[in-house]
């Protein structure tokens, strides 16, 4: 199935109508996460702001549809000015607004973090369960598994691989992106390392692990000493004369049904690397 087939369902979503009824009416969120699931879950006209980074599209999978909504920079007097009857927050995003709000007894959902592709069907529900909107929810994620089982990789044969961004950090099999990278057909050289969802790699683990491929974050413009080691002599030697590919940060972050791009970049990806070995 082409991807486009899984994803455009998505926005089509996005300008059906539903009725409010007993519902929040007025709904703020300060997460990116959450600004993209609720841009995916909400009725017309229920989300009234979002995070800046919604409408950045290096981190925004919906850049496009967040241009459209009010912003808010998450402070909890310019929020309660805006008179939400809902705010949805991610679990370790902006602690004081989030207590500040509660003291202010204006309703906040916290959001778990997505550590599985399983999760991007709980958020969704949870979303739906929040803004009272289950029946769009329960279409989202009937769409997310079946695009799913689509892209996912079956294979005998895994390529091994590893994950490496700035700092020199990698993430194991209970990350998202960990398992992003299982799903597309990849075995995990920080899982075989013993790394569970993030770490600092060591260059001398990561050459000694010698992987078919390694996937390097996208440096953001500029110069970064922390985006510099990926440009490490030990690493262009891994990746000299091999494929390689790269996280691009608004498909991998959040656990939304656009992580299934992700999905379909690293199926491509280790038939490239197949194909050249």
């Amino acid at each position: 199935m082409r991807l486009s087939r899984i994803i455009s369902p998505l926005a089509a979503l996005l300008i059906g109508g539903a009725a409010f009824g007993d519902t929040p009416q007025r709904v703020v969120s300060l997460n990116l996460c959450t600004d993209q699931l609720a841009m995916l879950v909400a009725a017309p006209g229920q989300l009234a702001a979002v995070t800046p980074l919604a409408a950045n599209p290096r981190t925004s999978a919906m850049a496009d549809q967040a241009r459209d909504l009010s912003v808010t920079h998450g402070r909890a007097e310019e929020i309660y000015l805006m008179q939400p009857d809902l705010v949805v927050a991610g679990r370790f995003t902006a602690r004081a607004t989030v207590e500040m709000l509660r003291r202010l007894d204006i309703p906040v959902a916290e959001f778990a973090p997505a550590y599985a592709l399983t999760d991007v069907a709980d958020r969704l529900a949870q979303m739906g369960a929040v803004l009272g909107q289950e029946a769009r929810a329960d279409a989202l994620i009937a769409q997310f598994n079946s695009g799913l089982a689509d892209v996912q990789a079956e294979t005998d044969t895994r390529p091994q691989a590893a994950l490496y961004y700035a700092n020199g950090y990698t993430s194991g099999g209970t990350s998202l992106a960990g398992q992003i990278l299982r799903a597309g057909g990849f075995d995990n050289v920080a899982t075989d390392l013993g790394y569970g969802a993030i770490g600092a790699l060591p260059l001398e683990l990561l050459a000694l692990a010698d992987p078919d491929v390694v996937v390097t974050g996208n440096p953001y413009p500029g110069a970064s000493r922390a985006e510099a080691v990926m440009d490490h002599p030990v690493v262009t030697a891994l990746k000299r004369g091999r494929v390689s590919g790269t996280v691009t940060d608004r498909d991998w972050v959040c656990g939304t049904p656009y992580a299934l791009r992700a999905v379909q970049a690293m199926a491509d990806l280790r038939r490239a690397v197949e194909a050249g070995q």
